[in-house]
């Protein structure tokens, strides 16, 4: 089925051109109080031939009011399974035209125009008998826009795997050699990120480095500002990611990484999977600072030093849960004669951080039912980051 979007002007020579050249299954009029009339007697004289529908415009000089309407026509031409959509731009208002246009590029629709070269000299409008229906092509299809917006929208809301996907089309578009030396750039960049973002580290250090200065070198080249933004951003990332990889351990660097991606969920409104991260962060945070301190791996019996005490091993290793394992490293520093630790200061606020684990326990993702909120989330980042400079996230990646 073929459905025509017709602006409807004070003439109708041209909006009769339209119809005879489009021969639409359907219309949807987009007319004014002033040119409804016109509407009606085009229905009344070839309304037996295809399904029509009118939508009034109360202000045709609004733009606003013909954005709206123009979606309110491809609603309209969607509910009735139109294979396909053709808008045509030639009557009404220049309001009217530009909402038409700015509603439906990049949907999927041919946009028309009945011109011609013979005009009234006066009027300056195409003699009867004269007009000339061409077609116009979509700016956004030429220039890969649809694709691009789609990029950014899955890359702002961490939907990577979709990212990749519209990097992919406009791959597969005819493009020049800069643009494919870019996307094909960016495609590796969001890769990296990707592996980065299921902490495997070593590979997407490996992709970034391959691929971020190609792309932020052709991005300065073209002067696009967010672009630039971004990819610097990503670039300023390098060292806490190479921090990661050359330290192979539970580190801090490691630790805050895990904090910026309980954040990356935390921003989708995904608190279970947020909270659950702050759990491990917590183990982590102790593992980090022995490793910091004393130079061994908190689970790794073969980095033990000789003086580790025999008592705790088995207690390190295995702990009934994460209360314990403080307490158990709270005793470690103590036998190290350290004092002051951040494990024995996790341990000295033992009741506070029960009560704020209370919640992670009731959440489905671990013993309960119940979904985990954004307060609950917030409540025990914060208590982290006010315990130690050092528990602070890693900025979370940049959006466009």
């Amino acid at each position: 089925m073929k459905v025509l979007i017709l602006t409807v002007g004070t003439t109708r020579a041209p909006l009769e051109a339209a119809l005879a050249h489009h021969t639409p299954d359907g219309v949807v009029f987009l007319a004014s109080q002033q040119t409804h009339p016109v509407a009606a007697e085009l229905v009344r004289d070839y309304g037996g031939s295809f399904r029509h529908h009118t939508l009034l415009l109360e202000d045709e000089e609004s733009l606003l009011e013909a954005h709206r309407k123009a979606q309110e026509a491809l609603k309209k031409a969607l509910e009735w399974e139109a294979q396909a959509i053709v808008a045509d731009l030639t009557g009404g208002t220049k309001p009217m035209a530009a909402g038409l246009v700015l509603a439906l590029t990049g949907r999927g629709v041919v946009f028309s125009y009945v011109g011609g070269e013979a005009r009234d000299p006066e009027t300056g409008r195409v003699l009867p008998g004269k007009e000339a229906v061409r077609l116009l092509e979509d700016p956004t299809a030429r220039f890969g826009l649809r694709e691009w917006e789609g990029f950014v929208r899955s890359f702002n809301a961490l939907n990577l795997p979709g990212a990749l996907q519209h990097l992919q089309a406009l791959l597969s578009r005819e493009l020049s050699p800069s643009e494919r030396r870019f996307y094909t750039a960016l495609h590796g960049v969001t890769e990296g990120l990707y592996l980065w973002d299921r902490f495997r580290h070593r590979e997407a250090l490996e992709r970034l480095r391959a691929h971020l200065p190609v792309a932020l070198a052709v991005a300065e080249a073209w002067g696009h500002g967010s672009k630039v933004r971004v990819l610097r951003t990503l670039e300023e990332a390098f060292p806490h990611l190479e921090a990661i990889v050359g330290a192979q351990g539970p580190t801090f660097p490691l630790l805050q990484d895990l904090l910026a991606n309980a954040e990356r969920r935390a921003r989708l409104g995904r608190f279970d999977d947020a909270l659950a991260r702050l759990y491990r962060a917590l183990e982590l945070a102790v593992e980090a600072d022995v490793f910091a301190r004393l130079g061994f791996h908190l689970k790794d019996p073969k980095t033990w030093p000789p003086s580790f005490p025999e008592s705790l091993r088995e207690r390190i290793l295995r702990p009934r849960g994460l209360m314990d394992l403080l307490e158990t490293a709270f005793d470690l520093d103590l036998s190290f004669e350290e004092r002051g630790t951040l494990a024995q200061r996790l341990f000295g606020e033992k009741g506070r951080l029960q009560a704020l684990l209370q919640k992670r326990h009731e959440s489905i993702l671990a013993h309960g039912t119940r979904p985990v909120e954004e307060e609950d989330y917030r409540k025990l980042l914060d208590f982290l980051q006010g315990l130690d400079e050092r528990l602070r996230p890693h900025p979370i990646w940049p959006a466009f």
